[in-house]
């Protein structure tokens, strides 16, 4: 039997359609159209997408073949941005993604700041794998800007008489917008991932494990994990791992996942 070549991912072309400043750093792009269609959703609230962003000068139309790039001008490969899909309405055919901007770093920041209605935005995917169960005892989300958008997702999702702790670290006041949580959730937001971690740790803690969604920086989230194996939570009611990882550019974090300094199961 042979091996069947490898499908490569489809790639929606979409056109900006909206966009909105919802804080100092944080700029919503809503964006749709007809290449929706080539979008793969799913009922994850951490979906997410690889955003595709040419160099103009290259002259390239999307979607892009990719294999035919790395095989012949690989100098001209789209750069790839992992980003949270915060909502989608297929019956709209659009979808909307918040980025973190910080003047001109980075490569999707400083494009969300520039874009406007009519520009191009190429995604492939979405994956993802969590959606609060509503069968857990309670819930315990932790994150950074980073994970904002799949918190707000999964605060939207739980029961109104779900029960548990939100823990986010952002330093600016002005950046920390959250949907209503339901009464029985609490919300603590820190200026630092050190202060994040004291709450985590602080936290009154039942005979009953959380169902927990933890994403952010590396380092910061592996001394959460640390923080759950004391208290013996279950790796089945963990979703998580690693968005970034201080010092370095995405290409070289996602390499390294796959090496002991990526495993956040090694903390």
């Amino acid at each position: 039997m042979t091996d069947q070549p490898r499908k490569a991912p489809s790639q929606a072309v979409l056109a900006v359609q909206e966009v909105e400043r919802i804080s100092p750093d944080l700029i919503r792009i809503t964006a749709g159209g007809d290449g929706y269609e080539a979008f793969t959703d799913n009922s994850s609230t951490d979906k997410y997408v690889k955003i595709l962003f040419a160099d103009p000068s290259h002259g390239l139309t999307p979607p892009y073949d990719l294999a035919q790039l790395r095989a012949e001008s690989p100098e001209k490969l789209p750069t790839r941005r992992t980003y949270t899909v915060r909502s989608t309405d297929a019956a709209r055919r659009r979808l909307v993604i918040d980025f973190v901007v910080h003047g001109d770093e980075g490569v999707a920041g400083p494009w969300a700041r520039r874009a406007q209605p009519g520009d191009t935005l190429v995604v492939s995917g979405a994956g993802g794998g969590y959606a609060p169960d509503p069968a857990a005892p309670w819930h315990l989300l932790i994150g950074d800007h980073t994970a904002l958008p799949a918190i707000s997702s999964a605060v939207e999702a739980l029961q109104p008489d779900a029960v548990g702790h939100v823990v986010l670290s952002i330093a600016a006041p002005a950046d920390r917008v959250l949907p209503q949580t339901p009464a029985g959730v609490q919300v603590h937001w820190t200026e630092t991932d050190d202060e994040l971690l004291s709450i985590v740790e602080g936290l009154a803690w039942t005979d009953e494990h959380p169902g927990v969604f933890a994403h952010g920086e590396r380092g910061t989230i592996k001394a959460v994990r640390a923080i759950l194996k004391q208290r013996d939570v279950p790796r089945d009611r963990l979703s998580i791992s690693a968005y970034w990882a201080r010092g370095r550019a995405e290409d070289q974090f996602q390499a390294e996942k796959r090496e002991p300094i990526g495993q956040i199961d090694e903390a």
